[in-house]
């Protein structure tokens, strides 16, 4: 489905990536994988996950190297990445966040446990793909009752609209380009043009601003649009 957030599972051993992948989905979540260093590296620039699991020990490139070059990056720094290792030394586990990782867990390792540390990181980048509630000055969205209130007053906006007031309400203030708001709202394998993103970011727009309201959504010229 169109903006549900996608996981990337690095692992070499195809039995542990297959575990991982299968239980991730099982969580509604897209999953990607990649079983060496350079492939994952790869994949993160053709398709940005929204977090990456990844193995210490994979073939070609390294998982510590390829941590460090994606936190190196402009365009990747801000990707979680949970490390994980057999490794259970603390000398590794401080290595490994000191390169970058925003969390280590130790093989063997529970798959429940690795789902809920999932859910952590994307609780803190992607909050209402785990079902928080969003707020934003008079602007409350709950995902759990798919409903948008402004000032108290309930909102009536189409599914297109609410998954684009959602990508606004997670990131406040950040400028989404129109091919950034296809890919989280559409989804990265359905073709629309462009300018449809403009359409329904004005019938957000007419929607928030019922009651004459003031319009929070910043046209960004040569940009997007931003929250604020």
């Amino acid at each position: 489905m169109a903006g549900e957030p996608t996981v990337l599972v690095v692992e070499d051993e195809p039995a542990q990536r297959e575990v991982l992948a299968y239980n991730i989905r099982a969580e509604g979540y897209d999953v990607l994988t990649a079983e060496a260093g350079d492939e994952a590296l790869t994949v993160v620039r053709e398709t940005p996950p929204d977090v990456i699991i990844l193995d210490w020990m994979l073939p070609n490139v390294s998982g510590i190297e390829v941590c460090r070059q994606l936190k190196m990056g402009a365009d990747t720094a801000g990707i979680p990445i949970i490390m994980l290792s057999a490794r259970s030394e603390e000398t590794d586990r401080v290595r490994g966040l000191e390169i970058g990782a925003d969390d280590y867990v130790t093989k063997p390792y529970s798959v429940a446990e690795l789902l809920a540390r999932l859910r952590t990181q994307l609780r803190r980048i992607r909050p209402a793909a785990v079902g928080e509630r969003l707020e934003y000055e008079d602007i409350v969205l709950d995902m759990t009752e798919h409903r948008v209130y402004r000032g108290g007053d309930a909102l009536s906006l189409g599914p297109t609209e609410f998954r684009l007031l959602t990508a606004f309400m997670e990131r406040p203030g950040r400028v989404w380009s129109r091919e950034q708001l296809l890919d989280r709202v559409w989804g990265r394998d359905i073709y629309v043009d462009s300018r449809t993103v403009d359409v329904h970011v004005g019938r957000l727009r007419k929607a928030l601003r019922a009651d004459a309201a003031g319009d929070p959504i910043r046209t960004v010229r040569g940009a997007g649009y931003a929250l604020g």
